[in-house]
């Protein structure tokens, strides 16, 4: 973060400033008390389980320069240290964090979708920094506190930003593209994760589409990037007063997809089409990046970066770069097996897809450790019988699931079942072999990468 004023830090809180002190500037801003460093500001939030005003003592001892509170109770008297008071610290957090991000002026890109949203963000980046300094999410932070975060993190330095949007309810893409208010919007599907609080995949069509209440009109510049091939986005659907920009393999598409080529885990390459100067262009794409479904996500950047003027060359180039966060069909050796680590989030489209990923590896014995998938509804059992049936269909040679829900993708695919993942570490040496090649994935609550470290050992 840029140096900043406490008085300006409070204006943009809408707060009080109630003390001054700690020299009247700070250098950034944290909630997570461990992490605060010496002349930054410390948001104290109140949760359900933790209260971060209990910390305050703590951070000053650390020389942080200020705190912003919803109560000034647990501040020192005697302590030389700024305070602003205000209603709700994590709104406040929301009000400097747009504040800050238009006070650097730099280009936005915001993304959401029902899968492959940190994927595409980070292609995005990786396009964009073939021209840019460019900054992202802080790892998957992307909610109301986590996006704050984020941007807190740039500085004078940063020319552009790409940032990913979550959500699990109506009303919370309008909250926080209101705060990136983005250049680009992209929507990468629309599937059924979260359909038990949104309803329907319309519903959920619904909620994604509120980031086009905050992307900048056409005549700034303000674009939405979807992808073409998922049946909810179409151009009559998602038409505002914005330009639209579509991917996809369809004919009609601006930027088309054709020729995709899978290799298994070392990634995939296809051919991008588009209009240059009233001709038709060609470029061939390479992405180390697992999983055919990962075309449209590279496409979707290149489409971002050509629109703030990235080339599509330059934006193949970059994502021959691409390093994906977190643990996104992560390729791991171990000591006897290999390991696809997929544990970071799942749903009946992400795992199936990884499964695809799994059975054209090549790999003499390939198995799925599979765990329960959340949020999907009154049809979760039916969504997890079906990935079964598509771990069968593929030819899986050994089908391992765990977790309540995942009961049904044993049923559905012929596989062993195990309530809980002690239960298999503890059978672990019946089930794997020396050589395996092993995909492990379920929802994060699941914690599955339990299991991928006691892979690592075999």
């Amino acid at each position: 973060m840029k140096r900043t004023s406490v008085e300006q830090i409070a204006k943009a809180s809408g707060g009080s400033l109630i003390r001054e002190g700690g020299g009247g500037f700070i250098t950034g801003i944290r909630h997570d008390s461990r992490e605060v460093l010496p002349g930054e500001m410390f948001v104290a939030i109140k949760g359900e389980n933790q209260d971060g005003h209990r910390y305050i003592p703590q951070v000053i001892e650390k020389g942080c320069a200020a705190v912003l509170v919803s109560c000034a109770d647990e501040c020192p008297a005697e302590a030389d240290i700024s305070v602003i008071l205000v209603d709700d610290t994590v709104e406040a957090m929301g009000k400097i964090a747009a504040w800050y991000l238009e006070s650097l002026g730099i280009r936005r890109a915001a993304v959401t979708g029902s899968v492959g949203k940190t994927s595409t963000r980070d292609m995005i980046y990786y396009v964009l920094s073939e021209k840019y300094s460019c900054g992202r999410n802080l790892k998957n932070f992307n909610n109301n506190i986590g996006l704050p975060i984020s941007i807190f993190q740039f500085d004078e330095n940063t020319e552009a930003a790409v940032l990913e949007m979550g959500m699990d309810a109506f009303g919370e893409i309008e909250y926080l593209s209101s705060i990136v208010k983005p250049e680009i919007g992209v929507i990468t599907n629309i599937g059924i994760a979260h359909m038990e609080k949104l309803g329907s995949r319309e519903g959920i069509f619904r909620a994604k589409m509120e980031i086009t209440k905050n992307i900048l009109p056409e005549s700034e510049g303000g674009t939405l990037v979807f992808a073409g091939d998922d049946e909810f986005l179409t151009k009559e659907r998602t038409a505002g007063d914005y330009c639209q920009i579509e991917v996809g393999t369809g004919e009609n598409a601006d930027l088309r997809i054709s020729g995709v080529e899978d290799h298994g885990i070392e990634g995939i390459s296809f051919d991008v089409e588009y209009e240059e100067n009233g001709r038709t262009e060609k470029t061939h794409v390479e992405l180390p990046a697992a999983g055919a479904h990962n075309a449209s996500n590279a496409a979707i950047a290149l489409a971002v970066g050509r629109q703030l003027g990235v080339s599509v060359e330059e934006g193949a180039r970059g994502l021959r770069k691409t390093e994906l966060t977190g643990s996104r069909l992560r390729k791991i050796e171990g000591n006897t097996v290999r390991i696809i680590d997929d544990t970071y989030n799942a749903n009946p489209f992400s795992m199936m897809s990884a499964l695809d990923v799994l059975a054209g590896s090549g790999a003499e014995r390939r198995v799925a450790v599979l765990g329960d998938m959340f949020e999907l509804g009154t049809d979760e059992k039916e969504l997890h019988r079906k990935v079964g049936e598509h771990a069968k269909a593929l030819g899986i040679d050994e089908l391992i699931t765990i977790g309540d829900l995942a009961e049904n993708i044993a049923e559905g695919g012929g596989g062993r079942h195990f309530k809980d993942k002690q239960a298999f570490i503890e059978a672990i040496d019946d089930y794997i072999r020396p050589g395996d090649l092993i995909l492990v994935k379920a929802s994060r609550g699941m914690h599955l990468e339990e299991i991928v470290e006691r892979l690592r050992t075999i």
